[in-house]
């Protein structure tokens, strides 16, 4: 019976081991690409919400409602003191758009 039990425990370790490397493997290809794809959408995301929540005067509920297909992971939120919308990927991305009289809605520079 302990025989069994150590030997069941070595296969889970072993399929933990594949899954990690699998895992790693994939990031590794597709990563860097997963990355950039975030950013984008972010930005995007950041920019139109900003401009429909504060030069259209919407609700930000009501902007999430035009998100575009594909774009389901990005998340938004609003500061309204700051007229800011911050549009995020977790773990992964995360951009600002700010509202400024007269210019609209302009993307926040962030060191990258």
């Amino acid at each position: 019976m302990a025989k069994n039990r150590s030997l069941l425990s070595s296969r889970w370790l072993w399929l933990l081991i594949l899954v990690a490397l699998l895992a790693g493997g994939l990031w590794l290809a597709w990563g860097d690409s997963v990355r950039r794809t975030a950013e984008a959408g972010t930005a995007y995301g950041a920019r139109v919400a900003c401009s429909c929540r504060f030069v259209a005067g919407r609700s930000l509920s009501d902007c999430a409602k035009d998100k575009l297909e594909g774009m389901e992971f990005v998340m938004l939120s609003e500061n309204t003191d700051s007229m800011t919308v911050t549009a995020s990927v977790p773990l992964i991305a995360s951009d600002t758009a700010t509202y400024r009289e007269g210019y609209g809605c302009i993307l926040k520079e962030w060191d990258r």
